[in-house]
């Protein structure tokens, strides 16, 4: 498969990651997707979950981490049907089942997991409070949770020349949070368990607050 220029837009909505990020021959942002994945795995399997559910997998990435570091069962799910097929093609395990769904569409009640796992998501969202609270249903208790750290990140980006027109900005990203103002965000909803910063992400494993002790 040969990696795309830039992500799939659908009905105006940037969809999947593309060759900016997962499929960049970059080394040093190829080592920082590594610790980034590290960081992941870490959290994932210290929690020790039976089954989670992946909201927005893209095409598969982090599917594969949490496949490769766990032994719970997936249900991965992303707003895009085409994305999804993608994944499904990228990660071929009887412990995985993919199916295309919005996050604002989330029913707790059938879609839930030990640990919710939601990265790269929450900043595409024109409303984040209504996506964590969701999260916060669905986490039976634990979920995990990554964004850009800002203004981090869009410099970075500026500086190797990415998305200059827009000031170093992703296509998508609705949402610009620092470190401290993304723990703030998440704290309405979850108390914090840990927190990671792979650059230049934030990465926090809480527990829900609408699950009880």
């Amino acid at each position: 498969m040969k990696p795309r220029k830039a992500p799939l837009i659908e009905n105006g909505i940037v969809v999947g990651t593309g060759s900016d990020k997962y499929e960049t021959k970059n080394p040093l942002a190829r080592a920082l997707l590594r610790h980034f994945e590290q960081a992941v795995g870490d959290l994932a399997a210290s929690v020790d979950p039976a089954s989670i559910l992946e909201v927005g997998c893209g095409e598969g990435h982090i599917t594969r981490c949490l496949l490769d570091r766990t032994g719970a069962e997936i249900t991965a799910t992303d707003l895009s049907a085409t994305i999804v097929d993608i994944a499904r093609n990228r990660v071929d395990s009887p412990r995985v089942r993919f199916e295309p769904l919005n996050l604002y569409d989330l029913d707790p009640q059938t879609h839930n997991g030990e640990l919710v796992v939601c990265c790269e998501v929450l900043e595409h969202l024109d409303d984040p409070a209504r996506g964590l609270a969701r999260l916060a249903q669905a986490a039976r208790p634990y979920a995990l949770m990554s964004v850009p750290r800002e203004p981090l990140w869009r410099i970075l980006n500026f500086l190797r020349g990415a998305h200059v027109r827009s000031w170093g900005n992703s296509p998508g990203h609705l949402q610009h949070w620092s470190q401290r103002a993304f723990l703030r965000f998440v704290s309405t909803e979850f108390d914090l368990m840990t927190v990671r910063a792979p650059l230049p992400w934030t990465l926090v494993l809480g527990r829900s607050k609408r699950q009880g002790s």
